[in-house]
């Protein structure tokens, strides 16, 4: 990548379909990761080991900044919310790094015309400013991706990808997308990776405040809520099965962090997808069902605030000082296919 200009690849992606053969199509599938983690495991643990001597937690953030909400986990990890972090310490942290940034983002469909453009455009604008960004677009069409001027730090990598007939299949069937391309590529290419929906717009800095292991979202509807409230999948005969227990509710909407994170989550949400499809059950968010399982057995290193991802269909309590990501309006009616 070139300080002077931004770079475009475009690439034909073959993936196996999910068919009447998923359960052979499965077995390839995550036994093809299981003989590959253990490379991918030490170059995790050696990055870990340097994050840990380099910078610490209280070196950039202050829980006490932000009274009124919580900021940290029981498990003691950040939840960030804005005022809380040092923006300045971890800016000279990460920029002696010199990190790349991957950012995944689906359109299918009619996903493309309305809301691809304003998607790109923002993240463009807001997402990792400063940094070297590495847009990754899966498309159905690869001839409709728009004309969009980059900085001079970010470049595109698009991909095709076969659509599904059906919209829960496409949320679902991301995750052994993305699984895939970080085997393939994405791995040897970045440090950090998210994964975003393409309906929601970036209105403020999107930065590496919001960098670590392993990084969730709080879902802004239930960020307030009792766990009784959360719409987990209650029935034992799915994979993503939550009983009466939980600690916040994720918003698929974004995750990521390191490649090695990001191929954990979407390997063991796809291992759930299948068993579930094996049993004929579906479960109730599809692939946010089985991510709350993954976090709720794995938990993140690092939440993000409902700043982070808001609806301002709710409004704009005192307690969401900047919108870094606004959802889009939810037009499903125009955009998928089988409702």
């Amino acid at each position: 990548m070139s300080p002077e200009g931004s770079f475009l690849w475009i690439y034909d992606s073959k993936s196996p379909a999910l068919g009447d053969s998923c359960s052979q199509q499965g077995w390839w599938f995550l036994s093809w990761f299981n003989n590959r983690t253990q490379d991918y495991q030490e170059e995790e643990d050696t990055n870990k080991e340097k994050e840990e001597e380099e910078l610490h937690l209280s070196d950039w953030f202050n829980p006490q900044k932000r009274p009124e909400v919580l900021t940290v986990t029981g498990w003691k990890a950040p939840i960030v919310w804005e005022g809380t972090y040092d923006r300045a310490i971890l800016e000279n942290y990460y920029s002696k790094q010199k990190i790349t940034v991957g950012l995944t983002v689906f359109a299918i469909g009619r996903y493309v015309e309305h809301y691809l453009e304003e998607f790109l455009t923002s993240a463009n604008r807001y997402f990792m400013i400063g940094h070297r960004v590495i847009f990754y677009i899966m498309m159905d069409d690869v001839c409709r991706l728009p004309l969009i001027e980059l900085g001079p730090l970010c470049s595109f990598k698009v991909f095709e990808v076969k659509p599904e007939k059906r919209w829960q299949d496409i949320s679902m069937m991301r995750m052994k997308t993305i699984a895939e391309h970080i085997v393939a590529h994405i791995q040897h290419e970045v440090d950090f990776l998210f994964c975003m929906d393409v309906d929601q717009v970036f209105q403020d800095t999107f930065g590496v405040d919001t960098l670590s292991q392993s990084v969730a979202q709080l879902q802004a509807w239930f960020y307030k809520a009792d766990l009784t409230a959360f719409t987990y999948e209650r029935r034992m005969e799915s994979s993503a099965f939550i009983p009466c227990q939980g600690d916040f509710y994720y918003h698929a909407a974004i995750f990521g962090e390191t490649p090695i994170q990001v191929l954990n989550i979407t390997q063991e949400c796809f291992k759930g997808i299948l068993q579930d499809k094996k049993n004929d059950i579906e479960a109730k968010w599809h692939d946010e069902s089985h991510l709350n399982k993954y976090f709720l057995l794995n938990k993140p290193t690092k939440i993000l605030s409902p700043e982070c991802c808001w609806d301002y269909h709710i409004g704009l309590p005192s307690d969401i000082k900047t919108v870094k990501i606004s959802w889009q309006t939810k037009e499903y009616n125009l955009v998928r296919n089988n409702i």
